[in-house]
């Protein structure tokens, strides 16, 4: 073998050094975001091992080397690897960290209304977990009985319900709700015209409603029609329903009904808001309007107050 000239000599140290620098820097880059799990062996060439025309890297570099002329393009392509790498993982820990109010705002859209929240598993809690947010996130699509009754009250207007049911609508009083267990004599709130006490010289045993004449009347709970009678002397056309509300017995009496309306017989099991009747003017009465009274252990009570504290609710 011919000795190598010094000229050949530094050319093939020059290409060496270079390749050398390319995968010095590639490596760097790679080991920095955890691309290579070991260090890539750079074997250097030296004279006596390879001859001038095979001084090029060996396979265990795995990197080519290209010609002398490209080395800046080189040393830009690995530094701009880098960076790319280095956004990237710059980008993956910030959508890792940042909530999502924070995301969506970067973005120009709203935050959803569910964040990510720490659930608690049965049987594996830990200790130091007491910082953590414990919740369960329902569905949007779960809705509880209060949410569908709400829903149901809202579907239509006060003022359009009781136009369909001929009713004369008023707050004053009171405001139903339909859904309830424990309702008003009326599924809206109409008015009153006198209440319980005393009343010229004598006593006023109940409420007078005035929803206008032919409003229809409703049970205020479930219960049993005791008495349907179109022959009540002062009362009329009237009704008794006897209600177990709270393990005990509460009669509800509406009275002075329009004669050929009742729609209930005596022994009949009612519900809430059926119909038993409708508003008239019969038997001592000055005018069309509803008598209403309740009745405990034979004596009435002021229905106002009991009504006030007891309709709206949802059992009994």
């Amino acid at each position: 073998m011919q000795p190598l000239s010094r000229r050949a000599v530094r050319e093939r140290e020059r290409a060496g050094a270079d390749a050398a620098a390319d995968v010095d820097a590639f490596i760097a880059a790679s080991r920095a975001f955890g691309t290579i799990a070991a260090e890539v062996p750079v074997v250097k060439a030296t004279e006596e091992e390879l001859p001038v025309e095979n001084a090029l890297p060996t396979e265990a570099t795995t990197v080519h080397v290209a010609p002398r002329k490209h080395k800046s393009r080189r040393k830009f392509i690995a530094f701009g690897a880098t960076v790319g790498v280095m956004g990237a993982a710059g980008l993956l820990a910030v959508s890792m960290t940042l909530p999502a109010a924070a995301v969506a705002g970067v973005k120009g859209g709203q935050a959803q209304s569910v964040t990510s929240l720490v659930a608690a598993t049965k049987g594996t809690a830990s200790e130091g977990a007491g910082d953590e947010i414990q919740a369960f996130v329902a569905s949007s699509d779960v809705k509880n009985d209060v949410m569908q009754r709400i829903d149901a009250f809202s579907t239509i207007s006060l003022g359009q319900l009781a136009a369909e049911e001929g009713i004369n609508f008023s707050a004053s009083l009171y405001t139903n709700d339909p859904n309830a267990a424990i309702q008003w004599p009326f599924v809206v709130g109409v008015a009153m015209s006198s209440g319980y006490g005393m009343r010229e010289g004598g006593m006023h045993e109940g409420l007078d409603l005035v929803p206008g004449e032919g409003a229809p009347i409703q049970s205020i709970a479930d219960g049993t029609v005791r008495i349907a009678t179109e022959s009540g002397g002062n009362y009329g056309v009237t009704v008794y329903v006897d209600h177990v509300i709270d393990g005990k017995v509460i009669t509800s009496h509406y009275s002075h009904m329009q004669y050929g309306s009742l729609k209930v017989v005596a022994g009949q099991t009612v519900k809430v808001g059926d119909v038993v009747g409708l508003v008239g003017n019969t038997g001592r009465s000055y005018g069309a309007h509803l008598h209403f009274e309740l009745i405990v252990s034979g004596a009435t009570i002021d229905p106002l107050p009991w009504m006030q504290e007891n309709a709206g609710r949802y059992s009994y």
